[in-house]
Formats: structure tokens, sequence, C-alpha cells
């Protein structure tokens, strides 16, 4: 069947089960846009303000729904807007399929109106990128792009089209999704049964779960293994909802902000279980002190992660999920009661004032307002790592945030996606009032789309966590951090059609969740803190993560 180009990719997105696209058109990109107007009731389009913006929301998308998200977007600016969107799904593991618009191929390298070699540019930030030559090589292209970016450790994919080939005619055959490449069981069972012998050996084990987990959709298996052998479980940034914030062997973050319990955890334990984590400088902090009495087990789908920040005793290539499964039968059922007592002794008990606004009383709030069945989004910063430490994630797939990259603007984008993927999900933005100027403009497109997202901003009239570093670390020299009071949140929110309010005390951002509750529209709801609130604990850089400056030390 002989069909433009254009259509040749929208064929090839409908095999790929895509029903949602991210974008925002333009001069190149638009024989594109002039096919999806023929496939409206088939694939929904979500007209973004911003190209990052579109980026983030395709990523969101795919965070919170397992799915390949999918982002449209012209040639040149259009095309490099995405970068920060593509890198930081790339960091993150996030799967991703990023089709821009390119000048006609007689016009490439002649610096043409809004040229840029847009695979150049994200050559190190992709997993893979395509530059279409001839339309015969669009649908195995956009194929390939689908099984690569879902396939083994996920991540984005870049396919740039020439705006020739999209009016060109091709042949198109329809044909149904490769097979994602992802389950591969343990090949080594004898390592297998080595690693289920450290385990139900060890005195003072530590699970270590990393983003893998929910990637291979292995929280059931991790709980299964940490029930049956008593093991407590430490998550990173990317596991939040891995495994159960309120299940009694769940120690909660480890790292940097890392909870007490955690990182003494780690620091005094004789095996660690790392599972799809990559053992980032933010959780390891000096390496050469990293849990220096334990062996370590490394389980991931890279083998480039192996040794790369951390050693090693054993490793084991292999999908998290299988790896796991084939570990359950040979892990002894085991009570850790002396170990987990010890672990109790470092946790520390929570106050909280009642009326006072701080970090404590603002995530208590919401929590008791909207429940623990919802999606967190966060932007990057202080407001951030409050999250990570005070809400209770239950569930995989509710927290999206940039971890790797740490992208400040990301969370409104990724909120927007996770909204239009889980429908029937209450999704919190969480931000900052540095992070949330970054890219407040795509409330437009929470407004647009009669989104009911609530955006909560922790509003501390500064960049909070460059100051805390100033405080801490500069001598107190406050330098380009603090923010001019400028924004009027209520008058905000209703110029984009939305309601907002500005709250400083608990009962006031009780009665303005329970009427964004209620009234399913986007919300924008800043909430008045004192400036000086620190992150803690807090790990110096260069330290050992078990010498952690703790609430008191920052006052």
């Amino acid at each position: 069947m002989q069909l433009k180009g254009s259509k040749i990719i929208m064929e090839c997105l409908l095999e790929q089960k895509v029903d949602t696209i991210f974008g925002y058109p333009g001069g190149q990109i638009m024989p594109l846009y002039d096919a999806l107007y023929d496939y409206q009731d088939r694939i929904k389009h979500i007209l973004t303000s911003h190209e990052q913006g579109a980026a983030h929301a395709a990523d969101g998308y795919a965070r919170s729904t397992g799915k390949v998200g999918v982002c449209f977007a012209t040639s040149g600016p259009g095309a490099t807007n995405t970068v920060t969107g593509i890198a930081t799904a790339y960091m993150d593991s996030s799967p991703m399929v990023v089709i821009t618009g390119q000048v006609p191929i007689n016009l490439i390298g002649k610096d043409s109106f809004q040229e840029v070699d847009i695979v150049g540019v994200t050559l190190p930030i992709t997993k893979h990128s395509f530059f279409c030559r001839t339309v015969e090589e669009l649908a195995p292209n956009i194929r390939n792009a689908f099984k690569i970016a879902a396939s083994g450790r996920p991540g984005p994919v870049l396919i740039d089209v020439p705006k020739n080939l999209m009016v060109e005619l091709g042949e198109y055959e329809a044909s149904l999704p490769m097979e994602v490449e992802r389950c591969c069981p343990p090949a080594d069972l004898d390592l297998i049964r080595s690693i289920a012998e450290e385990i139900n050996a060890a005195e003072k084990p530590v699970i270590y779960a990393g983003g893998g987990v929910i990637i291979a959709d292995a929280s059931e298996e991790l709980t299964q293994i940490a029930h049956a052998s008593d093991i407590p479980v430490i998550t990173t940034l990317m596991s939040m909802g891995s495994f159960d914030r309120r299940d009694p062997l769940s120690l909660g973050m480890v790292g940097m902000h890392g909870q007490k319990e955690a990182n003494m955890a780690v620091h005094h334990s004789d095996l660690i279980i790392a599972v799809g984590a990559r053992f980032s400088d933010r959780v390891t902090g000096d390496t050469t002190r990293f849990a220096r009495g334990a062996k370590i087990v490394h389980i991931d789908i890279d083998p480039a992660e192996f040794g790369k920040n951390m050693r090693y005793d054993y490793c084991i290539r292999c999908d998290v999920k299988s790896a796991l499964q084939s570990l359950l039968p040979l892990i002894e059922k085991t009570e850790r009661k002396e170990w987990n007592e010890r672990i109790d002794t470092w946790k520390k008990e929570k106050t909280a004032n009642s009326q006072k606004l701080d970090p404590d009383s603002i995530f208590d709030t919401i929590n008791e307002i909207l429940g623990d069945d919802v999606i967190i989004a966060t932007d990057v910063g202080q407001h951030q790592m409050w999250t990570a430490q005070k809400w209770p994630f239950r569930k995989p797939r509710t927290f999206i945030s940039s971890g790797g990259l740490g992208t400040m603007g990301f969370g409104l984008g990724a909120a927007i996606g996770a909204q239009i993927g889980n429908p029937g999900k209450r999704v919190v933005h969480i931000s900052g009032d540095g992070s949330f100027r970054m890219n407040l403009n795509e409330l437009a497109t929470v407004s647009s789309q009669n989104l009911p997202i609530i955006s909560v901003i922790i509003k501390n009239h500064t960049l909070g966590m460059v100051r805390q570093w100033q405080k801490l670390f500069f001598s107190q020299r406050y330098s380009a951090t603090d923010l001019p009071d400028v924004i009027e949140y209520d008058k905000l929110a209703s110029a984009f059609g939305l309601d907002g309010c500005l709250v400083r005390e608990r009962d006031e951002l009780i009665r303005a969740l329970e009427e964004a509750k209620k009234s399913g529209r986007g919300t924008v709801i800043a909430c008045e803190i004192f400036i000086d609130e620190n992150v803690a604990p807090i790990v110096p850089p260069g330290e050992a993560i078990n010498n952690q400056l703790l609430t008191e030390t920052l006052v």
C-alpha cells in the first residue's frame, strides 16, 4: 500500500499502540501534523506550551504507566528545546521516542532556516538516534526505535525526519510490534545458589533497591524476599514506592539526604543486596568508606554498572524480576530480630507543630486530605528531598522525579504526562518557588486540558537547596539565591483559568486542599515557610554516609 511518509509514521505509531502524543508543531514537522488530523479519533495529541514541557510530559507518562512516551517537535529550536527532557529521561532510564522534523535533505548542511544537527546534539543522551534518509527507512526505524526504547535498560530514542520524506510516497505494510527484550533468566544457576547461601548466612543484610525494581515490575518479588528473610530495605530516589514505606522493614531513602536508619544500616551491614541500582555518588558518598564491612551482591540488567562506581563480590547480569524469582525458592525463612532491633535505635520520632507550616506539617496535611493513593511529581531541590523523606510511598510508579540529571522545571510537565496517562488517579505536583518559575507556562496546558492537577509550591523566597549549601559550606555568603517576592499566586492561577491561593497556616492548607479535591479543577497552592528550613539529614560532600549532619546541627 502506497502512503505518504507522514501517514507511514502515524500507522507505525498505531502499530505500537500509541494512544497519546505530546508535542508542538512547526514548519518542518507540519506534514506530520497534517497527517495527525486524520488520526484524532485514535491518537490524542497534547499541545504543551513549550517543547521542553512536551518532553517532560512524555517522560512522566512513561514513568507512571510503564509505556513508551512519545513526543513531537519541529526542527531547530523546537528540537533543541527537547534536549533537557531527553537527557532527563536518559539519566533515569525512562523509555521515550522523540520524533523531530528536519529541513529537506537537499537543504541539509547549508545552514538552512531552523536547521540543527539534532542527531549529533543528542548522541550522548539517547540510547540510539535515527536519521531517516529515504521514505523506505521510516517504518523500520520507528519500529526499531520503540523496541530499543523499551528493551533492556530503557531510555530515549530520537528519530529525525527530513520534511521531504513526510510528503513522498512509500510502500507501507502493517506489522506487529517487535518483541521487547527485557526478561532474561539468569544463566548461571550455581551463582544464584551461592548468592542465596550468602543471604541465608548473613547476620546484618540490607536490600538496596534501585529504580530497576520499578522498571522490571519486580516490587512483589522484592517484598517476598524481604519478608521471607526479614531483611530491611533501603531505596534510592528512583525506587520510592518499590517497597511499601509503611512496611516495618522499610528504612526509606539512603544517601546524602537519606534517613539516618537507612545510612547507618548500610554502614554496619555485612551484606548489601543491590537490586537494579547504580551506586550513584548521591547514595554512596565516599565510596572507599561505603559498607566497608559488607559483601556486595549487584543485580542489574546493564553490565556497564558492574564495578563502575562500586566494588562487588557477586554480580548477576539479568532482568531483576527474573533474578529475584530465581532466588526466592532458595531463601530460607529467617528472623533477624537482633539486627532489626538495632536499626530501630537509629530511628527518630517525628514531632509536628499543629498550626505552623513547615515541611512536616505540609506533607502530613496533604497525606491526611488526599490519602496515600496519589501520584506525586516533583521538581528538584529541597522540596524534592522532603517529598522523598516524608511521603509514605506505597506503590511503584507513584513518584515521578528527576534523579540523575536533577532537572528544575521537570515536575509540572511530568505531572501533566502522569495525569494524561492515569486519568482516574489524583496527581499532585510538588515544587519550590525557584523550580516552579522555570516552566510555569505549562499551567496553560493544565487549564486547556482540564486537568485536576494540584500544584503545591513550597514558598521559602529562595533557591532553597543552593542557599542551604551556601549556609553550610560557603560561610553564609548568600549569592544570587534569594528570590524577589513578585508572584501573586492567586492572580497567576486565575490568569490561567485555575484556582490558586497563598497559605501560611495549616488550617488554610486544609481548606485549600479540600476545595481542590472537591472542585476537580487545576489548583495552585503556595505554602509559605521559613526561609531557613533545611533538609536534614545531609551528608557533606566527600564524607561517608554515616557521617550525617542532623537537624540540630543545621540550626
